[in-house]
């Protein structure tokens, strides 16, 4: 069934399934372009955006050493002038944010609302600093300060919420009942997923084939859909291999509910994978990979992405995370951000037991680095909450000051 893009995120006919964008190019050619707009063939966009944001794919020689492998590329997704990678907000959540927020400019109408852990928040803002467009954020208390930007973001409306990230989404789901304004979708929107999917595209084209394996550390899964999804585009253009990378997709003890379906062999999430979630998710170090809704089992979703794959998910501890990331900074040159870590020690752990084949391509997905550059390199711009709502209820505050800050002033 095809239905026509007017910022379509779900199935008009009531289908559960993620929806994908079909694209005219059955090919990819990369446009002369620097960023995630090189390939806008395979992004849900008409136009373009004059950025420099983008995944940057090198060989690495350091940490390739010290986990014993000969073919280990990595993505780096943050801010790293010297290796190209010129994403300011540091976290592959911008590969997301830019071609989201001109999707809705394109195809749709309204004001975007964007819940958030963190660091989408942030990519977010970002985009909507240098763009101009208007943009209403929830974010957990927790995450208040990882909203920043590298210039003042006078469009956004940053509203804290006093629980964790699935309170800030309920939080954002019910002021979505506003006029005009507009849920960016999550994982159901293709422009997220097709965004997180330049990874495995700018991979493959720099190893010069598919790679054998893909590694991230995940909360909602979002990122491991999009890499198998950009795959199975790949295998169809028919340059780059016939076989489907093997997702390795980690998450942050003591949270991991998804890790723990997939290792039972369950279809489902259970209610007893969320029991003392809040406890649990407040032990995270990397508290972004905490998500109590993932796309886990509907169609089209993690488990179809696993299966597909003959994946494969690995929890992490945070000392093991930690000890990656230290391990990270000093054989590549560059600190990491806590989910980055996880993937690492992932991939470190994977590497010592023998999962990797000897000459199998690796691909690491380093979600986001790159803090202490950009503080040296950038003025940082806080952007400030314009209310505090309790979890679950208290809203009316919220709504009466958005109400006036969607007619006033976006």
């Amino acid at each position: 069934m095809e239905v026509p893009d007017h910022y379509t995120n779900s199935c008009p006919a009531g289908c559960p399934g993620l929806i994908r964008a079909e694209y005219a190019a059955r090919r990819i050619t990369p446009r002369p372009f620097p960023g995630i707009f090189r390939y806008a063939d395979w992004l849900p966009v008409e136009g373009t955006l004059p950025i420099q944001a983008g995944p940057v794919t090198y060989r690495s020689t350091g940490l390739a050493r010290e986990a014993g492998l000969a073919n280990l590329w990595i993505c780096f997704n943050g801010y790293w002038p010297e290796k190209g990678a010129l994403i300011r907000t540091c976290s592959f959540k911008e590969l997301e944010a830019w071609p989201t927020m001109l999707r809705l400019q394109e195809k749709g109408e309204g004001i975007m609302q964007v819940s958030s852990a963190g660091n989408t928040g942030r990519a977010f803002a970002e985009v909507s600093a240098q763009c101009g467009y208007p943009l209403v954020l929830a974010v957990p208390v927790r995450g208040i300060d990882r909203i920043w930007t590298t210039r003042p973001a006078e469009q956004v409306f940053l509203i804290a919420v006093e629980g964790d990230y699935t309170d800030a989404i309920t939080v954002g789901d019910a002021l979505c009942s506003l006029p005009g304004l507009v849920p960016e979708g999550g994982a159901k929107n293709p422009a997220r997923r097709d965004g997180m999917g330049t990874v495995m595209l700018d991979g493959t084209l720099a190893c010069g084939r598919l790679p054998d394996w893909y590694v991230q550390a995940v909360g909602s899964g979002t990122g491991g859909i999009a890499a198998w999804e950009m795959a199975e585009r790949l295998r169809r253009d028919g340059r780059w291999g016939a076989a489907l990378p093997r997702l390795l997709l980690s998450q942050n003890l003591p949270f991991t509910p998804m890790a723990d379906a997939w290792q039972d062999g369950r279809r489902t999430l259970l209610p007893g994978d969320f029991v003392d979630a809040t406890s649990r998710i407040a032990d995270v170090w990397a508290d972004v990979l905490t998500n109590r809704h993932p796309p886990y089992d509907l169609p089209g979703g993690l488990r179809d992405a696993l299966l597909a794959t003959n994946g494969m998910m690995d929890p992490v501890s945070n000392a093991e995370a930690h000890a990656a990331g230290r391990l990270f900074a000093e054989v590549e040159g560059c600190d990491l951000d806590p989910a980055a870590a996880v993937a690492t020690a992932s991939l470190l752990r994977s590497a010592e037991n023998g999962t990797f084949g000897k000459n199998d391509i690796v691909l690491l997905n380093i979600t986001g680095g790159g803090y202490e550059r950009v503080k040296k390199d950038f003025t940082l711009h806080r952007v400030r909450p314009a209310c505090t709502v309790p979890a679950g209820a208290g809203r009316a505050e919220a709504e009466r000051l958005l109400t006036g800050w969607m007619k006033d002033y976006a």
